[in-house]
């Protein structure tokens, strides 16, 4: 087997002044990109996140974890339903206009479902959930949530964030 490298590694212990080394070593694994939707008396809110997982299968289980510095935070703290959407590259501009503006959706006919959540149509897959557990973690929180409904496109390649900047992932 042969491993190349180019560098010797950067080792550092985290620490508050250095949280920027930490982001970018957390950016060195690839993720895919996701927008989660919730209902708020303010109309349709969203936000990206690239913090999410699968958790279980039975039940079905996902999670993410939204920052709490967030300004869109207090929408997603103890909202009891929610969307995650798993974008496809073509939801390129989709993801950074959500990124910028909090209210970017609230002009936009949306479709709802049952629980009143606003849901994006053409996502690679989309999960609407129903909160089913609230973790602090440190300067995030970690919202478990209870899949009631899921859908999933059968073709498409997928929106990826990686050290910091969003490309595409093709599939075969």
């Amino acid at each position: 087997m042969n491993i190349m490298t180019s560098a010797a590694p950067k080792r550092f212990v985290p620490d508050a002044d250095n949280t920027r080394l930490l982001r970018d070593a957390f950016g060195r694994f690839a993720t895919g990109v996701t927008i989660v939707t919730t209902d708020s008396p303010d109309g349709a809110v969203a936000i990206t996140a690239n913090s999410f997982s699968s958790v279980s299968l039975t039940p079905p289980l996902v999670l993410w974890a939204p920052d709490k510095a967030s300004r869109r935070f207090p929408y997603f703290e103890n909202a009891e339903h929610y969307a995650i959407h798993v974008l496809a590259t073509e939801q390129n501009d989709l993801c950074w206009n959500v990124a910028k503006d909090l209210g970017c959706l609230r002009d936009m006919d949306l479709n709802r479902n049952v629980e009143g959540v606003p849901v994006l149509e053409n996502c690679l897959a989309r999960f609407e959930c129903r909160r089913s557990a609230v973790y602090e973690g440190g300067d995030h929180i970690i919202v478990l949530g209870e899949v009631l409904r899921a859908e999933m496109r059968e073709d498409g390649d997928a929106l990826a964030f990686f050290k910091g900047q969003v490309g595409q992932f093709a599939g075969d």
